[in-house]
C-alpha cells in the first residue's frame, strides 16, 4: 500500500527501474477502442491499409514521445506531474489547469469504463447467453470502476505488478487474433483498396494522438520512483515503445476487419460487435484480458487524477483523492450507458477537446523543462506566500497567460460534436490539429514572454 501522496520520493526510496515504463505504456493503450478507430479510418477516411499503418505507427510515436519527454521532469522531481506543475505557473496559478485537466480525466474514465463494462457485457453473451439489461449493465460498470479503484488506490507496486502481468496476457491474446486474422482475411481485397487523400491521413495522425497526450501530465507519476540516475534516452524509448507495439497492430487490425465488417465504424457497442466477428475461443479470452487491461487504463488515470485533487487543495489522503474520482466516473458512466447516444460519436468529440486541453498545458511545461528546471521539494509542498514557487500573488503570469491564449487559440480550430470553432474549416482543423496548434503557441509564448534562460532554477548534471 502506498502512502505517499504529493510530497517528493526522496533519494534512497528512488529504486525503481527504467524497464518498467515499458509495461506501464503498453498497459495505458490496451483498449479495444483502438480497433474502432482503425475501422473508421477505413470506413470514414477511406483510407488503404498501408496509410492506416502509417497512421498507427506516427501517431503513438509523436504523443508519446512526449511522454517520455515529460516522464523526465519526475525522476528530477520525484513529485507527481501536477505537483511539479507547481513551479512552473506557480501555487495559485496551477490552480487553473489542474481543475480542468482534472474534469478531463473524469471523461476519459468514464468513456474508458463504459467500454470495459460493455465489454464483461459481452463476455457475459457470449459464453453464458445473457442478455444486456440496464440492471445488469449498471451492475457491470460499478464492478469494472471498483476493480479499478481497488487497483489504484493500492499504489504504484500494484500498478507495476498488474501493468506487467497485463501487458503479456493481451500481447498473447493479440497474437492469437492476428494469427486468426492473417489466415481468413480476404488480403487481396484489403491490400488492393485504393490510397486515400493525403489529408484524410493527417487527420488520422492528429485524431489518434490526441489520445495519446492525455497521458503526458501523468507522465511523472510513473516516474518519479526512479532514480536521478536513470537515463532519460532510455526512459523516451520504453514509453515510445510500449506505446507503439500496443497501438499499431490494433490499429491495424480494426482496418483489416472493417473491409469485411464495416459496421464496426459505427456501432454504438463496439465490443459486443467484435466478439461477433471472432470465433467464441479467440473473442471469450481476448475480451476478458480486454477488460482488465481496461481496468488497468482507468487505474492508471484515477493514480493520477487523485494527485491532481490534492493539488486542487482537497484535504483528503491520496486513497480518499482516488475514490472521489472512481465515483464520479461511475455517476457519468452510468449516464452515458443508459441515457446517452451515438457513444462513437461522444468519444470522438471528447478526443479533440481532451488534447487541446492537455496540448495547451504540454507547451508551457515541456519549454519549462527543456530549459533545464530544477524543482526545490519544500517549495512544491509550501503553498503559503513564504514558498519559492508564489512568484505574483501565487501567479507566474508568463506561464499563466501563455497557457490561457494556447487554450482559447486550440478551440478556435476544433470541430466537434459539441463545439464547432470559428476555425474549424480551415487546414489545421480539418486535420484535427487543434491540439497542436495548442501546444506550439503555448510554448512560442512562454519561450518569448518568460525571458532568458538564465532566469530559470537550473537542473544540476
Amino acid at each position: 500500500m502506498e502512502n505517499r501522496g504529493l510530497d517528493p520520493v526522496p533519494d534512497e526510496e528512488r529504486t525503481g527501474r527504467v524497464r518498467t515504463l515499458f509495461p506501464t505504456w503498453v498497459t495505458a493503450n490496451m483498449t479495444v477502442l483502438l480497433l474502432t478507430v482503425g475501422a473508421g479510418l477505413t470506413v470514414f477516411n477511406g483510407l488503404n491499409f498501408w496509410q492506416v499503418l502509417a497512421v498507427a505507427v506516427t501517431a503513438p510515436l509523436l504523443a508519446f514521445s512526449l511522454v517520455g519527454l515529460v516522464s523526465v521532469a519526475g525522476k528530477r522531481g520525484g513529485a507527481p506531474g501536477m505537483a511539479l506543475s507547481r513551479a512552473v505557473f506557480g501555487q495559485r496559478g496551477n490552480l487553473l489547469p489542474g481543475a480542468l485537466l482534472w474534469v478531463a480525466r473524469w471523461g476519459w474514465e468514464t468513456v474508458n469504463a463504459v467500454t470495459g463494462a460493455f465489454a464483461l457485457l459481452a463476455v457475459l453473451d457470449l459464453m453464458l447467453g445473457v442478455r444486456r439489461t440496464s440492471t445488469l449493465a449498471l451492475s457491470a460498470l460499478a464492478a469494472f470502476v471498483a476493480a479499478g479503484f481497488l487497483v489504484s488506490g493500492a499504489g504504484i507496486r500494484a500498478l507495476r505488478v498488474c501493468c506487467g502481468a497485463s501487458a503479456y496476457l493481451f500481447g498473447g491474446a493479440s497474437a492469437l487474433v492476428l494469427i486468426h486474422l492473417a489466415v481468413t482475411t480476404p488480403w487481396r481485397a484489403v491490400l488492393d483498396r485504393p490510397a486515400g487523400p493525403a489529408a484524410l491521413t493527417v487527420a488520422g495522425v492528429g485524431t489518434l494522438a490526441a489520445g495519446g497526450i492525455s497521458w503526458v501530465p501523468s507522465a511523472p507519476d510513473f516516474a518519479r520512483y526512479l532514480p536521478r540516475t536513470a537515463s532519460a534516452g532510455a526512459m523516451v524509448g520504453a514509453t515510445v515503445g510500449g506505446a507503439v507495439i500496443t497501438v499499431a497492430p490494433m490499429v491495424a487490425m480494426g482496418a483489416v476487419m472493417a473491409v469485411g465488417a464495416p459496421g464496426l465504424a459505427v456501432t454504438e457497442d463496439p465490443v459486443a460487435f467484435i466478439g461477433e466477428l471472432l470465433p467464441a475461443w479467440i473473442s471469450v479470452p481476448y475480451l476478458l484480458i480486454a477488460v482488465a487491461g481496461m481496468v488497468m487504463i482507468n487505474a492508471m488515470s484515477m493514480y493520477s487524477a487523485g494527485f491532481t485533487a490534492q493539488t486542487l487543495g482537497f484535504p483528503v489522503s491520496r486513497g480518499w483523492a482516488v475514490g472521489v474520482n472512481a465515483l464520479i466516473s461511475a455517476l457519468l458512466g452510468g449516464w452515458l450507458m443508459v441515457a446517452a447516444t451515438h457513444f462513437l460519436d461522444a468519444f470522438l468529440t471528447f478526443l479533440a477537446l481532451l488534447g487541446v486541453t492537455f496540448g495547451a498545458w504540454i507547451g508551457v511545461f515541456g519549454v519549462d523543462l527543456l530549459r533545464g528546471r530544477a524543482y526545490d521539494a519544500e517549495a512544491l509542498m509550501d503553498t503559503t506566500a513564504s514558498s519559492a514557487y508564489w512568484y505574483t500573488a501565487g501567479f507566474r503570469l508568463p506561464a499563466v497567460a501563455s497557457w490561457a491564449a494556447a487554450l482559447v487559440v486550440g478551440l478556435l480550430f476544433v470541430r466537434a460534436q459539441w463545439l464547432t470553432g470559428p476555425l474549424a474549416a480551415t487546414w489545421i482543423g480539418r486535420n484535427g490539429l487543434g491540439w497542436a496548434s495548442s501546444a506550439l503557441v503555448a510554448a512560442g509564448l512562454y519561450a518569448v514572454l518568460s525571458g532568458p534562460v538564465g532566469g530559470e532554477r537550473r537542473a544540476s548534471p
